[in-house]
């Protein structure tokens, strides 16, 4: 057998909001022609860059964790927001708020040429005096794709309240729409088949469903570690199932996979 694939250091945002209807997630769908989760309802995020494990970036980091793995990883997933929904969870320097809407909107052109690595993260930050805000974001969960898959990646997942000046939208490269959901909605949907909300996504949706508010959930996240999760098959007598730890806390710790068509 062939040496499974080394997974992807890769990161994502669970970006909350509060309305009237509780608690909701932005979410994206991705372009069909993506070689992952190609049509799925997902949260924003990507693999990490070699520029986002660039040591000088310590400088332009606020609370940033101090495993420089750990520390690359937060800034693809700010960099990766912000290139995919328009989010930039980064300050002025010198300042406490983050960048305003106005500020924001002046920025945009940007997002295009961080997707197309015309220039760095760092480049970035040096060029408009910013810091990325690595306290806004609280670490969720930990996944990595299973041994058997072509393409693996080593996911983690973060919470953080999106700007409330921020509009989020998608980028129309890799995502090709966007909506903010509550969790209920989208486990419905998925259950439904409106959309398709591929097994990790679900699981931490339904994890995210047990919080009422963006404030509960980012307490909750706070008082817990993430489990890693390696999600493994079993060949059982009424078919194939695919599970993973219990103790990574989730709801659902098991599922019949669809039988293959003969």
């Amino acid at each position: 057998m062939p040496e499974p694939a080394t997974p992807a250091p890769s990161a994502t945002i669970l970006m909350l909001r509060d309305t009237s209807d509780g608690l909701e997630v932005f979410m994206v769908v991705r372009h069909h022609q993506i070689d992952f989760a190609s049509g799925a309802l997902v949260f924003p995020g990507g693999k990490a860059d070699a520029a986002d494990f660039d040591p000088a970036l310590d400088a332009y980091l606020d609370g940033a964790m101090s495993d420089p793995d750990m520390k690359a990883i937060q800034v693809a997933s700010i960099r990766e927001a912000f290139e995919e929904c328009g989010v930039l969870l980064a300050r002025p320097a010198g300042s406490d708020n983050l960048v305003s809407g106005e500020r924001l909107a002046g920025l945009e052109a940007y997002r295009d040429r961080l997707h197309k690595g015309e220039l760095t993260i760092l480049e970035f930050l040096e060029r408009e005096d910013l810091r990325l805000a690595c306290d806004t974001l609280v670490h969720f969960a930990h996944w990595v794709t299973p041994t058997m898959m072509p393409k693996r990646f080593d996911t983690h997942f973060f919470l953080a309240a999106a700007p409330e000046d921020h509009l989020a939208v998608h980028d129309g490269h890799e995502s090709v729409d966007s909506v903010w959901l509550t969790p209920a909605e989208a486990i419905a949907d998925a259950a439904a088949g409106r959309r398709t909300v591929i097994f990790p996504t679900l699981r931490n949706i339904e994890k995210l469903g047990e919080s009422a508010s963006v404030a509960e959930a980012i307490a909750a996240a706070e008082a817990s570690t993430p489990v890693m999760v390696l999600p493994w098959t079993e060949q059982r007598d009424d078919g194939n199932w695919l599970c993973i730890p219990p103790e990574a806390g989730y709801a659902v710790s098991e599922e019949k996979m669809p039988d293959r068509p003969a």
